[in-house]
């Protein structure tokens, strides 16, 4: 864990509630949260992502967190959560592209959270405009949790219905908060 503001990163495949509990965990702890990157720049340009797009959405991330981390700076918060982070870019750019700008892969290395709330696929898929593959949730979150064992990240996986995922994901939150 490095100095200053704890970084926490709601990561995990499509349609698993991160949204929704990165907010919820921003209100509860009194910080800022970031918006997932690749959402925000997908709905901007309003088309199917290439690998060209790779790029822009960390950048996208990028302009985004460092935005929300000055925020939570000024306002003396401790914490910062993370709607996905670029480890996120990276996992979906192998999977789907083969690839992974090494570029890319350094600012993930430079970037990784202090803890990740890896979301379970246990929930129900729901379209949104956006999500496009409700047929490999589980091989996604095999692709993120084996991501996360490779880079030694701190996990923990956030399963159950949604109070069960808001226990586990709080409770994960208070401890880190209190190392």
């Amino acid at each position: 864990m490095r100095a200053g503001l704890l970084r926490v990163c709601v990561t995990g495949p499509e349609s698993t509630g991160k949204t929704t509990l990165a907010r919820r965990l921003a209100e509860r702890f009194h910080t800022e949260w970031v918006p997932e990157g690749s959402r925000v720049y997908a709905e901007r340009i309003g088309r199917p992502l290439t690998a060209d797009d790779v790029i822009p959405i960390a950048r996208q991330h990028i302009l985004l967190a460092d935005a929300a981390a000055a925020l939570a700076r000024d306002e003396h918060a401790r914490l910062l959560v993370l709607d996905t982070d670029l480890l996120s870019t990276v996992v979906y750019a192998r999977h789907y592209y083969g690839t992974s700008p090494r570029a890319v892969e350094r600012e993930e290395r430079a970037r990784r959270a202090d803890l990740y709330l890896l979301c379970d696929v246990d929930v129900p898929w729901l379209p949104d405009g956006i999500r496009d593959r409700p047929e490999n949730r589980e091989e996604m979150l095999a692709l993120f949790r084996n991501a996360l064992v490779r880079r030694r990240a701190d996990c923990v996986l956030v399963r159950g219905d949604w109070d069960e995922r808001w226990r586990i994901a709080e409770s994960a939150v208070a401890a880190l908060t209190r190392r």
